[in-house]
């Protein structure tokens, strides 16, 4: 599999390279020493959801605050979608942007989103089913969630709707970013950082050779 970085740090475009015979096909979603070689995150799912969406439906932005902090592997595993990540860390050089990338059941492309980050998507079909591999077990209370439509985000979601968009009362009802920010609900940059490090500090032993090789890509950055 190809892994790219995408326009917010942290944040990765995965795509899986697709072996195809009269059979059917077969691909690698995910591979934790190669990601951890080539992006220097240290990412073990401890928690994996779906949810179904129909068509039009958005969700977002969520996250989760640090602590526990929570990395997610997202993919879609039926229909289509518009995955949105933006950086939501205090004080980072990209604070406020955001990447778009168009996930579908046949490609399988996923997106891994780093904590501090938040995400968010579109159903471009009716029926649409995505995953989300999780590094922390869900915690109430810790999660963040904002107004998908805050125009300070000024997220491109028109991309994806054809028609008004279906948001939960949640969400309709969540703080704008600069609310949030005065809530102290928004991670630093700093702060993700240090975790990042931590996290390859505390990595399990099993495999070291991708330890050394995930914090030799930090260093390098």
């Amino acid at each position: 599999m190809e892994i790219h970085e995408t326009a917010v740090p942290d944040a990765y475009r995965i795509v899986p390279r697709h072996h195809t015979d009269a059979r059917g096909s077969f691909f690698e979603s995910y591979a934790y020493g190669q990601l951890a070689r080539q992006t220097g995150h240290v990412f073990v799912p401890l928690q994996v959801n779906y949810s179904v969406s129909a068509r039009n439906t958005l969700r977002g932005v969520h996250g989760v605050r640090l602590p526990p902090g929570q990395a997610k592997f997202v993919t879609c595993v039926r229909g289509a979608l518009l995955d949105v990540v933006v950086d939501l860390r205090l004080g980072s050089p990209t604070f406020g942007a955001y990447d778009t990338n168009m996930l579908d059941a046949d490609q399988g492309t996923a997106v891994y989103v780093a904590e501090g980050l938040g995400h968010g998507f579109v159903a471009l079909t009716d029926d649409t089913c995505i995953s989300y591999l999780c590094s922390t077990q869900y915690v109430p209370g810790t999660q963040i969630d904002l107004h998908p439509l805050d125009p300070a985000l000024g997220l491109p979601w028109h991309l994806g709707l054809t028609d008004e968009p279906l948001i939960s009362e949640k969400d309709a009802r969540a703080p704008s970013l600069a609310e949030a920010a005065n809530q102290g609900l928004l991670a630093t940059y700093d702060t993700c950082r240090i975790h990042y490090e931590r996290q390859l500090r505390s990595a399990d032993a099993a495999e070291p050779t991708a330890h050394v090789l995930a914090k030799a890509s930090r260093t390098r950055r």
